[in-house]
Order: C-alpha cells, then structure tokens, then sequence
C-alpha cells in the first residue's frame, strides 16, 4: 500500500521540509507489498476512532500495516494532538503549532479501548516541547482512564524523549506503570543530526535506563530503522547500548519514505539481513526481538507481550 500524505487541511503537513530538494520515492520490492484497507473489520475500527475523534498513529504516519491491524481492531492512539513540534527527516506527523490540550481525550480513548474490547493497547504522542512537562501528565491521565474503563486490558506507551523537561515528568509517567514503557531511538547516533535533528541519543537511550532503574518490573522497549545509511556494525553498536540500558525488547524495521520531501531510502534492506539481525539480537540477551521489513513499533504488539511475559518466565526459572 503507497500512502503519501503531503497537506493537512489544505496546508503543507511539513512545512520545514518545503525547501527540501525532492529525491525520488523508490519502487518497492515485493516483500514490502501490503493489500490496501478496505475489510469489515478495518471499516468498524475506523468508525469507532472517528466517533470518538480520536487520532491514530496508524494513520498519521501513513502506517503500511494499517489494514492488517485495524482489521483484527488494533489501533496504536496517538495523544496530544495531531501536530508535533519536532520536525523529524523521516516522520510523516503534520508539524507546526498545536492546539491547546484536549483535556477530555484520555476519557474518549479510554472509551474506545472499552468499545473495542482491547486485550492490549498501544498510546503514542507527538511530542509537544511547548508544555512545561512534555504531556507527561496526559499521558499518566489516559492510563487511569483506560485503567477505569477497561481493567484487564494491558497497555503499552511509546513515549517521546521529555527532553528539557523536570525530571519528575518522565518519573511521573513511569509511576502510572504501564505494562510495557517503550521509547524508540530510531536510527544510529552517526545519523541523528539528520533524521531525529531534535533528539539526542544520549538522552533517549538514558530516559530508558531511568524506567528501569524506577522500575525494574516495568518491561522496556526501544527500536531502530534500517535502510537510511547505517552500518550493520552501527546497528549492533546500538543492540549494546539498549542491553546496558536494561531494555528488554528489540523492533527493527525498514524506512519507508513518506514523500519526496522526506530523507531519502539508501537502500531495501532484505528479509534475509532482517532475520541475521534478529539472530544477533537474541545471542545479546533481548527477551524478544521483532525484526523484518515491516516490522513497527506497535505491529503485532498484543501477541508480543504474551511472547514478553512468557520470554520473563521461563529466564527467571532458568536462573
């Protein structure tokens, strides 16, 4: 499925990428083909995201799994807005000024995880540096809300970094004990002055030492493009510096481009060099690795904690 989102409301989605030059989008190999929406199930999962005006990430960043998941009611919300103040290469998230907070939307998300009846849920943000605490507070509030309306459902967050904010913001959000506290670091540290210009490595894969310092129960999860210029040794280097920071699950996926304003592909990584990767991660001590061309973050993400929790088992009996 190609979906190339290039305005919002009639604006340019990324209007600091406007003076880029354009590179042309690459043809897709076959392994990286998806049958484009269109099921019962992805029709019932729309309407409910629509009714409760709630905004996907599925859609806003032009997800290639979007049909797969919202066909089995598997939407990863995305809280905050719809518009993020970093201006990321790769991403496809409208940037800008937000809105003012949405103060009822941790109750309306909460909502749609009772009507959809989710074993698990998946909350991501944009990231809003315009807020004294990163939205840190929103999301411990829209936990408590999916907490009230659905106790059994387990809940997975894919948290910005919280840079320059007070460290009781991020402490805050771990103390609401999500099941699964996730914060990509995306790329290589070579690589971000380019594609995460308004991150820092250092900070990001420090954010994930702190949850598990706060929490060691709490499982941690993190992961990384493929495709966009990095080395497999780069790579590697990065499944250590996860491993030293105490995160317990690895996704690894392939760059997709969004538009021709968008960094550009170097390259279609193969299933092959995919599943090499997954082997190389489980020898340095992941408890679950998710790696091949259409891996994300969320993808698949119920059946993984099961994999999770189970992966714990069996190492603690081990032991």
């Amino acid at each position: 499925m190609a979906v190339v989102i290039d305005t919002r409301a009639g604006r340019p989605r990324h209007p600091e990428k406007q003076a880029n030059p354009e590179t042309p989008i690459l043809r897709k190999p076959e392994w990286l083909r998806v049958r484009a929406p269109g099921s019962p199930g992805y029709a019932a999962t729309r309407e409910i995201v629509k009714t409760n005006r709630l905004v996907t990430v599925c859609e806003e960043a032009a997800c290639p799994n979007i049909g797969e998941c919202w066909d089995k009611s598997h939407a990863t919300f995305m809280i905050l807005g719809e518009v993020c103040t970093r201006a990321c290469a790769f991403c496809n998230v409208a940037t800008g000024k937000p809105a003012p907070l949405d103060l009822d939307e941790p109750a309306r998300v909460g909502d749609a995880v009772a009507k959809m009846g989710l074993k698990h849920v998946v909350i991501t943000s944009v990231d809003r540096d315009d807020l004294a605490d990163g939205g840190a507070r929103h999301f411990v509030e829209t936990i408590r809300a999916i907490r009230a309306s659905s106790p059994a459902t387990t809940i997975e967050i894919l948290t910005p970094d919280f840079a320059r904010k007070p460290i009781a913001a991020l402490e805050s959000v771990i103390d609401a004990r999500p099941d699964v506290f996730n914060h990509n670091l995306e790329t290589v540290p070579r690589l971000y002055l380019s594609i995460r210009p308004g991150a820092r490595y250092y900070h990001s894969l420090r954010l994930l030492e702190r949850v598990k310092e706060r929490d060691a129960t709490q499982f941690t999860k993190s992961g990384v493009m493929v495709g966009l210029g990095e080395t497999k040794e780069e790579v590697m280097q990065v499944m250590d510096d996860m491993r030293s920071a105490g995160v317990d699950f690895v996704t690894i996926g392939q760059y997709l481009q969004p538009t021709r304003k968008h960094a550009p592909i170097d390259r279609f990584v193969h299933p092959d060099e995919f599943r090499a990767l997954e082997e190389i991660a489980r020898a340095k001590g992941f408890l679950m690795v998710a790696s091949s061309p259409l891996t994300r973050s969320s993808h698949h993400a119920g059946e993984d904690f099961a994999r999770l929790q189970a992966a714990r088992i069996a190492r603690e009996s081990a032991a």
